[in-house]
């Protein structure tokens, strides 16, 4: 008797007990009837045994989370152009040529944030210079609005949270939060802005889905703004995922 093939698909990343991706593939399989299709967490502190990961013959595809969406690329066979571009990688397809790396993030986020956009938004802050800072920025980039990039340090390309001044918050109407700061348990914490700056201008953009209104985006709206956290953008990114996989 023939054994049918299983089917298997996950998520790699670090401390993601918590994570949207189990649960939103494993209730798509059952609501599509899909017998032997698997999705599973890949929980890694590092990524020294990674490759016995990709060595699996029934996994299909994986998608990536933080913070391994610009570290998991050296493990890759190929990349999509947009996701070389970028320098960030969420989703890996298996073929028979090898893992492909693309990056669904930017349509995702780019489906979350185009109806919150008016002509007054013509300059954004980027929170966080990760994986996935690197979507956002590129999808920008797409939309013709400049960006600043805000982080702990400042360099070449991007100024620290100490050098970003009220006139700078007053300028920018966009604010995405691409950090972790805030996330589920620890939801008290925010991106360290001045946050009387922000007003009714303003769209407060979260990438933290888990809680559903992050301490950034409570202080924003109590100032006015438009806000939206990350489970639209979640939900687009995993749906042009499971499209790659299989196409």
């Amino acid at each position: 008797m023939q054994t049918k093939r299983s089917n298997k698909y996950g998520l790699l990343g670090k401390d993601i007990s918590y994570s949207f991706s189990e649960n939103y593939f494993s209730k798509k399989f059952e609501q599509l009837n899909l017998e032997g299709y698997t999705y599973e967490n890949f929980d890694f502190q590092d990524l020294s045994n990674f490759n016995k990961v990709l060595d699996q013959e029934d996994l299909k595809g994986m998608n990536v989370t933080i913070p391994y969406k610009e570290s998991v690329i050296p493990f890759l066979t190929m990349l999509d152009p947009t996701a070389a571009e970028i320098g960030a990688v969420n989703t890996i397809k298996f073929t028979k040529e090898g893992t492909v790396g693309y990056n669904t993030d930017v349509i995702g986020f780019r489906k979350a944030i185009e109806p919150l956009i008016s002509s007054e938004h013509k300059k954004a802050l980027i929170l966080g210079t990760g994986g996935a800072s690197k979507a956002v920025s590129h999808v920008f980039k797409s939309m013709g609005i400049p960006f600043l990039f805000v982080s702990r340090q400042s360099k070449e390309g991007q100024i620290s949270y100490k050098d970003l001044t009220k006139e700078k918050i007053q300028e920018h109407l966009i604010i995405v939060n691409c950090t972790p700061i805030g996330t589920f348990p620890k939801i008290d914490q925010k991106p360290d802005i001045d946050y009387c700056q922000i007003g009714a201008n303003h769209i407060a953009f979260d990438l933290i889905y888990n809680p559903e209104q992050t301490a950034f985006l409570n202080e924003a709206k109590s100032r006015g703004a438009k806000i939206k956290n990350g489970y639209e953008m979640l939900v687009g990114q995993a749906e042009a995922s499971w499209e790659i996989w299989n196409s």
